[in-house]
């Protein structure tokens, strides 16, 4: 039973890497399942301590998915509108797969700008805030999902 979970948990927490690039995945928590899947082995056991860490990172992970896009559009630049924008852009977004997530805040930011009475310049600008955003939070879920990886290869080594 043990080589099952293994496998499971391996496949868990590389998915959830690749997750945190294809946004219909959700990278961060796979990723945590494959670890509690490998605490039910025989061979590993995490503290309440490991597991606090990983649901906080793993909390702060998929809120930062809504959060830094709008973030970013604001420090760029972006008003109210935009802001607003950013984040009807994303939900609506969800809704054409991976292309409508990545761009749904962009073109949202950039629309709220303009529709605010802004220059089609600092509309831009509020939109590339919106994608740094986005790519902020891509980096920050690969740093988590590596680091969730890492605790995978450092207990099945052990």
């Amino acid at each position: 039973m043990d080589i099952a979970l293994f496998i499971i948990s391996g496949i868990l927490v590389i998915l959830g890497f690749i997750g945190c690039i294809v946004p219909i995945i959700p990278g961060v928590p796979l990723s945590l399942v494959g670890l509690l899947l490998l605490h039910f082995t025989d061979a590993v056991e995490f503290t309440s301590t490991n597991f606090i860490l990983f649901i906080v990172l793993t909390i702060i992970a998929q809120a930062s998915d809504y959060m830094m896009p709008i973030w970013f559009t604001k420090k760029f630049g972006g008003s109210k509108w935009g802001v607003w924008g950013s984040t009807i852009g994303l939900l609506a977004g969800f809704f054409f797969g991976i292309f409508g997530i990545i761009l749904g805040p962009i073109i949202g930011a950039i629309t709220g700008e303009l529709l605010s009475g802004k220059r089609a310049q600092d509309a831009l600008k509020a939109g590339f805030g919106s994608f740094v955003g986005f790519l902020f939070n891509t980096g920050f879920k690969m740093m988590v999902c590596g680091y969730f990886i890492w605790i995978f290869f450092k207990n099945i080594w052990n």
